[in-house]
């Protein structure tokens, strides 16, 4: 399969990348936290895209690529060190793993990767030089894409080599994976044995099937890998940010016409253009988290942002539920005319949800889903702790699904009950002053329980 990602052009970038190592250490935050263990994982390119425009708080991973490895097993120079230093640090004050990506399609040339595997010697020292790479940047892991180890003697190699790799890296609290081949004859580099050497393996199930990485395509490469032993758990679908055959951005395709977020093909130019929409990723995220390990994107900064986001439609999905379908998006007032507020406009999960007076901001703009959600920040009105209890307080978190981020509206009598509590959102003793928290209590239909919706 004619798959690449190169080092030095975002274009032929896009089209491929194949068997891939991600070394990452437990930062002492949590990463995204995402139900069972669940991966998003995105890579970064060193020539596109901001450090400061990652949603770092939607990913669990995120691998900078690229540096080549050398023949004896020395490494090329970290490009745009600033960049990579950037990620780290603000990854890590969210609890992301950050990752070297060490490979890529370089033209398809892994002359690099044949002669060091080849050689006990050079794969020692190379073994030495990511660990010390790691070290030096202050990095959670490495991640390595030979593109392709062949069946045969490569394959051995490679597997001496993600050997070596993972004695190295788990007896330093490491995480060892690798992304490998979508499916075909040049997966058999990639031998049976690595499978119990790495935590898991990033499939690249893109740049193959018609139209591009479709739905079913995908899956049965995934399942491919399962059927030659790869355990569910260490399976990590691949998504691409782009279309075939032109390689678009999925942000250039949306900017041309927003209905293109919920395609999966588009006319451009004259050329039929095929990529992964909103619902294709919502799909693939469910099926992956009912069958696989994880979901992984090429890249970062190819994506659209807000509603359209795909890294956004993956997180919301593997929280429990898709971005909302509705247009009822505004404020919501109760008591006094003012608003519902997120405090201070904060995102952190267990951030008071109150009364304030109406500014017109983020904090005070609702999204009233017909899942039953009401969305503020990119997070859920919820009831703490899934409380039932009358006074128990309403703040912000990740959705999740559960029944205490239900809300039903009354139009009868303008109430918002929460079904798993039968209570009603409540403004706690009757105050409109700024600041008054919200909570739930046994519905009545007073002021202080009454609400107007977008």
């Amino acid at each position: 399969m004619s798959s690449a990602r190169s080092r030095w052009s975002p274009l032929t970038a896009a089209a491929l990348m194949t068997a891939t190592l991600v070394l990452a250490v437990q930062p002492a935050a949590h990463a995204a936290a995402l139900p069972n263990g669940f991966k998003s994982i995105g890579y970064m390119p060193s020539w596109a895209g901001s450090a400061n425009a990652i949603q770092y708080g939607k990913l669990t991973h995120i691998n900078y690529a690229f540096v080549l490895p050398n023949g004896n097993g020395t490494l090329t120079a970290v490009e745009n060190p600033a960049k990579l230093q950037s990620i780290v640090s603000l990854g890590h004050a969210q609890g992301v793993r950050v990752s070297i990506a060490i490979g890529g399609w370089n033209d398809g040339n892994d002359s690099g990767f044949e002669a060091m595997a080849g050689n006990a010697s050079a794969r020692t020292a190379f073994v030495n030089n990511v660990v010390n790479l790691v070290n030096q940047y202050n990095l959670d892991g490495v991640d390595i894409d030979w593109e392709y180890p062949d069946p045969g003697a490569s394959a051995n190699n490679y597997t001496a080599l993600m050997s070596q790799l993972s004695t190295a890296m788990h007896s330093r609290g490491k995480l060892l994976t690798a992304a490998v081949v979508s499916e075909g004859g040049t997966a058999n580099g990639v031998q049976p044995a690595v499978f119990g050497y790495v935590d898991w393996l990033n499939i690249m199930t893109y740049d193959g099937g018609s139209p591009h990485a479709n739905y079913d395509w995908s899956v049965n490469a995934v399942n491919f890998w399962k059927g030659r032993g790869l355990p569910a758990s260490k399976a990590v679908i691949g998504v691409p940010v782009y279309s075939r055959p032109s390689y678009y951005t999925f942000a250039d395709l949306v900017s041309r016409d927003t209905a293109n977020a919920n395609r999966d093909c588009t006319t451009v130019n004259g050329s039929n253009e095929c990529y992964n929409g909103l619902t294709t990723v919502r799909r693939k995220t469910q099926w992956a988290m009912a069958n696989g390990g994880g979901i992984m994107f090429w890249e970062l900064s190819q994506d659209a942002t807000g509603a359209n986001s795909l890294i956004n439609e993956a997180y919301v999905t593997a929280m429990g539920g898709s971005q909302p379908p509705t247009g009822r998006t505004g404020r919501i007032t109760g008591l006094a005319g003012k608003c519902v507020d997120v405090a201070a406009a904060s995102t952190a999960n267990g951030t008071a949800v109150q009364l304030y007076a109406c500014n017109g901001t983020n904090a005070q703009t609702w999204t009233v889903g017909t899942d039953g959600t009401v969305r503020a920040l990119g997070k859920c009105m919820d009831v703490a702790s899934a409380g039932t209890a009358n006074g128990t307080q309403i703040q912000l978190w990740d959705c999740n699904g559960t029944g205490a981020q239900v809300w039903q509206y009354n139009a009868a009598d303008s109430t918002l009950r929460n079904p798993a509590s039968n209570r009603c959102l409540d403004v706690t003793g009757n105050s409109s002053a700024d600041g008054a928290r919200l909570q739930i209590w046994d519905c009545f239909a007073g002021a202080n329980q009454r609400w107007t919706l977008p």
